[in-house]
């Protein structure tokens, strides 16, 4: 579905065959995404920015430029084996916990909102939480081939990766990121369901990580004021319901067709962090309900389209390229959920970006990354058919 028009070359039995290719639907989908990304951080920060900046397009510039070394980089991830991925993910994953470590540590992590998710780098603010994302995705693919048989005989095989994701999740409540939290404790729990862990054991422990988050939320009193908010904004419309007031009065402006690119009121300063966790709001106001329905339907092929190849790898043989895509597929497919729930309030406020759309430079080359895998997981898969045709 949606691919590259395919060369063909001859083989030695004098027949055609078609060579392997880059999936064009994953290339069109992120550029579609990140090209209405970038025009709606235009939009949405003109009013900020030059507020803050006197350059109207400050954050436009600067989208546009992580955007640019993103794709600099999928080009150059696809060129790596996914052989490559498999054998350095341990060391991925611990780089990935001294990131983590680094972050809280006072002069070193930075501080926004009351938040310490951030390492300066000068021309660059790394969020580790993000790169951690593909790190864990990329360690769970490769334990889930190393402990195979002990994950479905064993409960020691289920336990011993629910450890190294307490030892994240302790370091990203310390930030605290109670959002990547919940992301990665359901994709590494997805990942093991899809591995074949036995139900039993699955179940008991969805409940203990449920209690876990539910106990999280319950002792930090401004997550209890997030739900609180989220149940009934209207108790505090001035306060604690503001921004999701201010989200849902933006969706409703939108109607069928919207307001019109540019025309949105609720980006005047009215709804904080327009051009980053509330950027889609701001998008249904000005583009309405068929803005709406055109990026959830890109999301949704995009995550469909994750588990397709994930499955197309496991019916190959590729057990570790089905669980990476299996992973990548999840991981996108909460965050942006997460977000739009969010923006809908559906969910309470978490500060989770939207994929490939909202301003960030971490999450946008972190984004650009996971496409780029998977496309090559993809490639990979019709290196592994052709031969059996010939080739």
């Amino acid at each position: 579905m949606f691919s590259l028009k395919i060369p063909l070359f001859t083989s030695n039995e004098g027949v055609q065959t078609p060579k392997p290719s880059y999936n064009f639907g994953f290339i069109f989908c992120g550029f579609a995404l990140s090209l209405l990304g970038l025009l709606m951080v235009a939009s949405t920060s003109m009013n900020i920015a030059a507020v803050k900046f006197n350059d109207p397009l400050y954050y436009f510039w600067r989208q546009s430029i992580y955007s640019l070394v993103g794709l600099i980089l999928a080009m150059l991830v696809l060129q790596f084996p996914l052989k490559l991925w498999q054998r350095i993910n341990i060391s991925l994953l611990f780089i990935g916990i001294a990131l983590l470590i680094l972050v809280v540590i006072p002069h070193i992590g930075r501080e926004v909102n009351g938040s310490m998710r951030w390492i300066s780098l000068g021309f660059f603010n790394l969020q580790p939480s993000e790169p951690m994302k593909l790190f864990i995705i990329l360690f769970m693919a490769g334990y889930l081939i190393r402990r195979s048989v002990e994950v479905r005989a064993a409960m020691s095989g289920f336990i011993k990766p629910m450890l190294v994701v307490c030892v994240i999740t302790c370091l990203l409540l310390l930030e605290p990121d109670y959002g990547a939290t919940v992301v990665m404790f359901v994709t590494v729990l997805g990942m093991l369901f899809l591995a074949g862990v036995p139900m039993r054991q699955f179940l008991l422990w969805v409940t203990v990580v449920g209690l876990a988050l539910g106990l999280v939320l319950l002792i930090a009193p401004y997550r209890i004021g997030r739900l609180a908010s989220f149940m009934n904004p209207w108790a505090d419309p001035f306060n604690k319901g503001f921004q999701l007031i201010q989200a849902l009065i933006a969706i409703g402006r939108g109607e069928l067709f919207g307001v019109g690119l540019g025309n949105s009121v609720q980006k005047l300063s009215y709804l904080p962090e327009a051009h980053t966790d509330f950027l889609f709001a701001i998008l249904a106001e000005e583009f309405g309900l068929i803005g709406v329905v055109l990026v959830i339907a890109l999301f949704a092929w995009l995550v469909l389209r994750a588990f397709t190849v994930a499955m197309q790898a496991e019916r190959l043989g590729l057990h570790y390229a089905a669980y990476v895509s299996y992973g990548i597929g999840l991981a996108i497919g909460l965050q942006a959920g997460i977000n739009l729930g969010v923006n809908m309030g559906l969910l309470p406020t978490k500060g989770l970006t939207l994929p490939f759309m909202s301003y960030g430079g971490s999450s946008m080359l972190i984004a650009c990354v996971m496409l780029a895998i998977l496309i090559r997981i993809d490639y990979e898969n019709q290196l592994a058919v052709f031969p059996k045709r010939g080739v």
